[in-house]
C-alpha cells in the first residue's frame, strides 16, 4: 500500500480553516491569505464557497476593482468539501475530476476544520518513505 492508499486528509490538511465573509472585498480576501500566506479561504454560510487566488487572478484579469468586488460575486460555489477520513487517493481523484487545488475539510459534525491543497498532497508524496 501506498501514501495515496494509507494516509488521510487530517495528517496533511492546514488548520485552523481560514474564512471571509461573503461580503468582503477580493482586495481583503488577498490581503487575509497574505497574511496567512496560503491560497483559499472558505467563504461560510448558506451559500458556502471557497476563494482562491485563482478566483483573485480571474476577477482582476475580467477586470473587477478589487476594492469593490465582493467575494461573493468571484468565489467558487457550490463547494465540494471531504471528510478527515478520506484518502489522499481519493482527494487527489476529486481535485483531479473538478480542476479543484483546494477543498474544505470537514469533520464527524459536519463542521469545517481545515483545508487541503493540491501542494499538501505533493508535499507528502514528496517525504522519504521509511521502506
Amino acid at each position: 500500500m501506498g501514501i495515496l492508499s494509507e494516509t488521510r486528509v487530517e495528517a496533511v490538511m492546514a488548520t485552523p480553516v481560514e474564512t471571509i465573509a461573503s461580503n468582503a472585498t477580493a482586495r481583503e480576501a488577498a490581503v487575509v491569505m497574505r497574511d496567512h500566506d496560503i491560497n483559499a479561504l472558505l467563504v461560510p454560510g448558506v451559500d458556502a464557497g471557497i476563494f482562491t487566488s485563482t478566483d483573485l487572478r480571474d476577477a482582476i484579469a475580467d477586470g473587477h476593482d478589487p476594492d469593490r468586488c465582493r467575494v461573493a460575486d468571484v468565489m467558487t460555489t457550490p463547494v465540494e468539501s471531504v471528510t478527515t477520513d478520506l484518502r489522499l487517493g481519493e482527494a487527489a481523484a476529486m481535485m483531479t475530476t473538478y480542476g479543484f487545488n483546494h477543498l474544505p475539510v470537514r469533520d464527524s459534525d459536519g463542521d469545517y476544520v481545515g483545508i487541503v491543497s493540491s501542494t499538501d498532497i505533493k508535499e507528502r508524496l514528496a517525504e522519504p518513505s521509511d521502506e
